[in-house]
């Protein structure tokens, strides 16, 4: 049997339950890296250069922990487009590029090449090649595929119940997970999943928000309807699709009556989340707003003193009957 690792990081969150099951139906044994610690971190900061942003800093690490662990092959997609007309960030494109460059125990990468923006036939091709590593049935391999998007729409339909990414990929695996609680204040919570979900690099920010009292909203449990739209009204669009997701999320946050504050996770060094967290704080009108930036050398401490802060301001403006005032602007 074959052994495929998937580092835990990136559209880990986005995409796990798809490869996973793609993999396995085809016979492989499929290893993920741990979650994200110091020493991940601390890896991919050797490895990495000093240009890439947080993320990729942390992805590096994963990928050097899979490298101890015999494996057959890595598999680190080169992610382009995921749907017509939008792309992801740059970076994503030469990870692998950057990946052969900076490890020399590696196993076989599989590289393939997402890009949907003009016709997912490329993929379909490429699908099929991936498939032919692990079995020459290709009936098999189109099974495996179709499968696996069911299992990942399985998944997307968890986080719409108001559970993180991370723990519907835990629900979807059969790992127990806690209700959220219900709290006295609704906060939207906004960035990029692969820094979000990563209870390492967001330091714990959505499970330290529902002990502060707090209910979460998160983009995946809202209707992607209502967000396209919101999006749509921006003059020019965004043609990244987790940046327009973002925008599109805070302007349909911005007009929900029962939303009382909006939080922007942004990583420091990325240039998406530098013009998209511009654009949302000069967009949300109605809507207290924090952004949070973060790098490797953010504390814990500085961010629950700023979380802290806004929540106890939230309750302020509402005892006083001020409403949600905007807190820029």
């Amino acid at each position: 049997m074959k052994r495929v690792g998937i580092p835990h990081s990136l559209f880990y969150y986005y995409y796990y339950p798809l490869w996973k099951t793609f993999f396995s139906d085809l016979g492989a044994n499929v290893i993920s890296s741990s979650e994200s610690n110091r020493l991940t971190l601390d890896q991919g900061i050797k490895l990495a250069v000093d240009e890439t942003c947080l993320p990729i800093k942390v992805y590096f690490g994963h990928v050097q922990e899979l490298c101890q662990q015999h494996l057959d092959y890595i598999f680190i997609p080169r992610l382009v487009s995921v749907e017509p007309k939008s792309y992801i960030c740059p970076k994503f494109m030469g990870v692998p590029d950057m990946i052969r460059a900076a490890l020399d125990n590696l196993p076989p990468l599989i590289d393939i090449t997402i890009d949907v923006s003009k016709s997912d036939r490329p993929l379909k091709r490429d699908i099929m090649r991936v498939g032919s590593l692990f079995t020459n049935d290709d009936n098999q391999i189109k099974r495996a595929y179709t499968h696996a998007c069911q299992e990942n729409r399985f998944c997307r339909l968890l986080a719409r119940e108001g559970y993180t990414m991370a723990e519907a990929i835990s629900l979807w695996e059969g790992e127990q997970v806690n209700n959220p609680a219900s709290g006295d204040l609704n906060i939207g919570v906004l960035g990029h999943g692969y820094s979000l979900y990563d209870p390492y690099i967001s330091m714990n920010l959505v499970e330290r928000l529902r002990k502060m009292g707090c209910n979460v909203f998160l983009p995946e449990a809202l209707d992607i309807g209502c967000i396209e739209r919101e999006a749509a009204t921006i003059p020019k669009r965004v043609f990244w699709t987790l940046g327009r997701k973002m925008v599109g999320s805070a302007l349909y946050m911005d007009k929900r009556a029962d939303i009382d504050g909006i939080i922007y996770l942004a990583c420091f060094g990325c240039g998406p989340d530098s013009l998209i967290g511009e654009i949302i704080e000069n967009k949300v009108k109605n809507k207290s707003f924090m952004m949070l930036t973060i790098d490797e050398h953010s504390g814990e401490g500085g961010l629950v003193t700023r979380l802290e802060a806004f929540c106890d301001m939230l309750r302020r403006r509402r005892m006083r009957g001020e409403g949600n005032l905007p807190a820029y602007g």
